[in-house]
């Protein structure tokens, strides 16, 4: 981990780690602030996330308690008897 300032006067390092395949950690007032990663690592995690995030629509099907029709247990629900 480096901390910014140190990270600013040996970039030329901090990227030759990165390119390595050790991604770099870089603080920013003690507190983690940016990860340097070569470019291979960044396209790969994209394209992995991208993979594995479905379309919108599925989200919503998957959505707990519907069932085939779309419909929602708490839709069939009857409401209970209420004495005012």
């Amino acid at each position: 981990m480096w901390a910014l300032q140190d990270a600013k006067n040996k970039f030329s390092a901090v990227v030759e780690a990165a390119l390595a395949g050790t991604p770099q950690e870089v603080t920013r007032r003690g507190k983690p602030a940016v990860v340097v990663l070569a470019t291979t690592e960044y396209r790969r995690l994209l394209a992995d996330a991208q993979r594995s995030r479905g379309s919108f629509v599925d989200h919503l099907l998957a959505f707990p308690g519907m069932d085939e029709d779309g419909e929602s247990e708490r839709a069939k629900a009857t409401p209970r008897p209420v004495e005012f």
